[in-house]
């Protein structure tokens, strides 16, 4: 039964102490840098691995550190972001604002209103749905923003999980 099996490997995903959300820190991290870019047939161009992304991963758009049971999720995913992503040829959602980014100009950096992207990819991989988003600053790369555990709550059986409806904070 699928529902069984999606229950089982929500399992994965539970926090349980800080000692397992330092090492799970500590591998998701040393696994990210050595990550660079992967390329993603949806875009027919690469997407690039970047700070921004594990930052992001770490605290929320405002700076604002999440919660370790929050970040032991996402970072526990690190992993299958990038076979996501190479195996994509559809995109299931895109979202698209525009907000102040820091700029780097004439030396200086400034805030300057730009168009800011965000690519949802939805995946099943090793039994687990998982929502990979990309980001793209209007003439800009495009760089990993966030992998999150993609669950709902089934009305067959009782199962809740994560899932928001805002892109940019996830």
């Amino acid at each position: 039964n699928k529902h069984i099996i999606f229950y089982i490997d929500m399992g994965r995903f539970k926090f349980k102490d800080e000692q397992d959300y330092e090492r799970v820190r500590m591998e998701a991290e040393k696994f990210y840098v050595t990550i660079g870019k992967v390329r993603c047939p949806y875009f027919a161009c690469d997407v690039v691995f970047n700070s921004k992304g594990m930052r992001h991963l770490k605290f929320k758009a405002n700076r604002q550190s999440r919660s370790h049971k929050d970040q032991y999720s996402r970072l526990k995913l690190v992993n299958i972001a990038p076979e996501i992503l190479r195996l994509s040829r559809t995109v299931q959602d895109i979202w698209i604002i525009k907000r102040f980014e820091e700029q780097k100009i004439n030396k200086r950096w400034e805030k300057i209103l730009k168009e800011v992207s965000y690519y949802e990819f939805i995946a099943v991989l090793n039994s687990i749905r998982v929502k990979v988003i990309v980001n793209e600053v209007a003439g800009g790369e495009k760089h990993f923003w966030s992998v999150i555990p993609f669950w709902r709550k089934d009305k067959n059986i009782s199962i809740l999980g994560l899932q928001s409806d805002n892109t940019e904070y996830d």
